[in-house]
């Protein structure tokens, strides 16, 4: 039951490693976008269904704060990811110490 548990927990953390992966990518490609823009260039950023113009500089700053924040949550669960996996290997270990047949005396 615990060991279920552990195993589920580890999964959610990876689906979740893995879907801030794919928005640090996104970032990094519109940072990358951004570069290539010219400093009075118009910028369009989407909120909800709607783009709004707005500034390069504003639009950059944003875009490095959600890269940061991103970043700081993918270390936090990469330290959870390495526990769960830990805790994961000793239950099995000791699971199947315990299931080990008892050698004849």
């Amino acid at each position: 039951m615990r060991l279920q548990q552990l195993q589920q927990t580890l999964q959610s953390v990876l689906t979740q490693k893995q879907q801030l992966e794919l928005e640090l990518l996104e970032v990094d490609q519109a940072l990358g976008e951004l570069g290539k823009t010219p400093d009075d260039g118009v910028i369009y950023k989407s909120v909800g269904s709607l783009l709004i113009k707005s500034e390069k500089p504003k639009v950059t700053e944003d875009l490095n704060e959600r890269k940061e924040l991103a970043n700081m949550r993918i270390s936090v669960l990469g330290k959870q990811e390495e526990r769960l996996r830990s805790q994961v290997k000793e239950l099995n270990e000791r699971l199947q110490k315990d299931l080990r047949p008892l050698s004849p005396s």
